[in-house]
């Protein structure tokens, strides 16, 4: 079981997507409008393999949940 701390930024680099500070706030305001009220993994703007990743996260409390948590608040606010 991998039990490093997980950052947003770690997070993204696992999703393959940009992951400076500045690059996630700006996929977080660019997205924020597409999520409404679907779970996070069915946004439209995700790969089949990150939505199953971060469904897997949640599904599993796995030890990215947390940090997909933040993730998803985020994109909801």
């Amino acid at each position: 079981m991998d039990t490093s701390f997980h950052t947003m930024n770690t997070l993204f680099d696992q999703l393959g997507l940009p992951s400076a500070d500045e690059e996630i706030e700006h996929f977080i305001e660019s997205h924020r409008t597409e999520t409404g009220l679907d779970p996070l993994e069915g946004a439209k703007f995700w790969s089949p393999s990150q939505a199953r990743f971060i469904q897997q996260a949640l599904a599993d409390d796995s030890d990215w949940s947390e940090v997909v948590d933040e993730l998803n608040s985020r994109l909801h606010s």
